[in-house]
């Protein structure tokens, strides 16, 4: 195998090459943006499985250094109800990172291996074994991996009839607020506001950083959110988390250049089609859950991977593909399942307003016990020196 051509440098994409490099494979990265992503994006939380699995390509510890690591989860109900979520024993913490600095670690790394990347490169079709891009250049590849996230153009010439991604009915929105809310630095706060969700913690640093799901009237791409006034965003922000506790300090002490809308959030339905003859998906391409899950980025990760390792070991590629399926598949839709109905609770009409706070805490007594829901999540680990066949995981 010498020509592995990988669609997308955002996560997915630098985390497959590097793992293809430990497996001693060469890869070209093809992104469709003229630039590196430098700046882009919000903030994301990393779970321990992915923390794990960035050790395993080298980058956990850059990563470390520009996160802030939490060890605490606490959840707020409509301004009146505060409950300790149950956390997990032996795990490791949670790790918030803006996306920027996960990527700006990915990258660095990938150039310092010697990972060649090419920008300005959107693929529009492939004949036979030839990727085409839309400045008219060609690549050959014996492999071609789907790393170009939630409106993949792989994930269509795979399966033009495939599933498209579906809209959650909210925005994504964030900011650093000069308020420092009264909590440790360890401690993410998810917070059910009389209008909609969001969370918070407070920054090492000083001030506290918040993000949004913000019930919305219709989907709104990167561009189109950012055409629309700071001012404006201000104004919906305030209208519809002005009330709560603390989301209203939050915002009123957010300067607007620190403010960014991220646009439209997405989840995948279940993807029927996760390889054709020489090509396959990775990331957010092929399993994007629900935000609510904290497992999108980490999950990518892993399946990132997963997938170099099934290459390494398996010199039948159709077989390596339907060996990584095997191994990722049930694993990404049983969090994707688990997550699906919380997006009703984050748009919440006003029967489901009154409820929450009587429904919550019956359901966290219930249903949370975290050995069963999110242990089998976050203490999954890959057994990257074992060859797959001989033992799929430790987990």
């Amino acid at each position: 195998m010498k020509n592995v051509a990988i669609i997308g440098g955002g996560i997915a994409g630098p985390v497959t090459a590097l793992a293809l490099r430990k497996a001693g494979i060469d890869a070209t990265i093809y992104e469709a943006y003229p630039t590196s992503a430098e700046g882009v994006g919000g903030s994301l939380v990393l779970a321990p499985n992915g923390m794990a699995a960035l050790e395993i390509v080298g980058v956990a510890g850059a990563v470390r250094a520009a996160a802030q690591p939490s060890t605490r989860s606490v959840m707020t109900l409509a301004n009146r109800t505060r409950l300790e979520l149950p956390s997990l024993s032996q795990v490791g913490p949670l790790h918030a990172v803006r996306r920027a600095d996960l990527y700006r670690a990915l990258h660095d790394e990938a150039v310092k291996q010697g990972v060649n990347v090419e920008y300005g490169r959107r693929l529009t079709g492939v004949e036979g074994t030839t990727a085409v891009f839309a400045d008219g250049s060609r690549a050959r590849f014996d492999v071609l991996v789907g790393a170009d996230g939630i409106h993949s153009t792989v994930r269509r010439l795979i399966d033009p009839d495939a599933p498209g991604p579906k809209w959650t009915g909210m925005l994504g929105v964030e900011g650093v607020s000069s308020y420092d809310v009264p909590e440790d630095p360890e401690t993410i706060v998810f917070a059910f506001g009389r209008r909609g969700y969001y969370l918070y913690w407070r920054n090492a640093a000083g001030g506290s950083t918040w993000g949004v799901n913000l019930p919305y009237h219709r989907p709104l791409s990167l561009t189109q959110a950012r055409e629309v006034p700071r001012e404006e965003w201000t104004r919906i922000l305030l209208e519809t988390y002005g009330e709560d506790v603390p989301g209203g300090d939050l915002l009123r002490h957010t300067p607007m250049t620190s403010m960014q809308v991220t646009g439209a959030l997405y989840i995948m339905p279940s993807v029927p089609h996760w390889y054709r003859d020489r090509m396959v998906l990775v990331g957010d391409a092929v399993h994007a859950p629900s935000n609510s899950s904290g497992q999108g980025a980490s999950l990518s990760i892993e399946s990132a991977v997963e997938l170099a390792r099934c290459l390494r070991d398996i010199e039948d590629v159709p077989r390596a593909f339907a060996t990584y399926e095997r191994l990722r598949r049930t694993r990404v839709e049983k969090v994707a399942a688990r997550t699906y109905k919380i997006n009703s609770t984050k748009t919440p009409g006003p029967v489901v307003q009154k409820l929450i706070p009587l429904l919550m805490p019956l359901m966290l007594k219930t249903f949370m016990n975290p050995d069963k829901t999110v242990g089998p999540e976050q203490r999954y680990r890959i057994d990257w020196d074992t060859p797959v066949g001989a033992a799929a995981h430790l987990a």
